[in-house]
């Protein structure tokens, strides 16, 4: 899908289920579109040589894991706002669903994964 306009992901980092489910989603919608790059928040933290300008370049959408928003806090220390924002936990809990392992997906995992696909496609189109 060619677009004018690119989107940068900005998934959760976080040792969580639904930390797992975001950064897979974002991993899987990337591969599947042209107008979206990723960001490793990690690298973004520790100020990774070209990470400051990458993450003025596009606009941000943060997939946080849970409440505590750390992707949104992480990217406002580094003196970005975020263009949009999702919550993996509001939305999955919406759907009554509940990834359950940070470093496997089971099958609820893959579900939690389509969801978040799936709004993080609506966000952008």
């Amino acid at each position: 899908m060619a677009t004018d306009k690119k989107y940068a992901l900005a998934p959760c980092s976080g040792m969580s289920p639904y930390g797992l489910i975001t950064r897979a989603a974002s991993t899987d919608t990337v591969k599947e579109r042209d107008d979206l790059i990723s960001l490793c928040m990690g690298a973004t933290s520790a100020d990774r040589e070209g990470f400051k300008e990458l993450i003025r370049k596009y606009p941000i959408i943060a997939i946080n894991g849970c409440e505590g928003a750390c992707v949104d806090k992480i990217l406002e220390q580094k003196g970005v706002k975020v263009a949009k924002v999702i919550n993996a936990k509001e939305e999955l809990d919406s759907k009554n669903l509940k990834p359950t392992d940070v470093v496997r997906l089971d099958a609820e995992g893959e579900r939690c994964v389509l969801i978040m696909k799936k709004k993080i496609n609506e966000l952008i189109d």
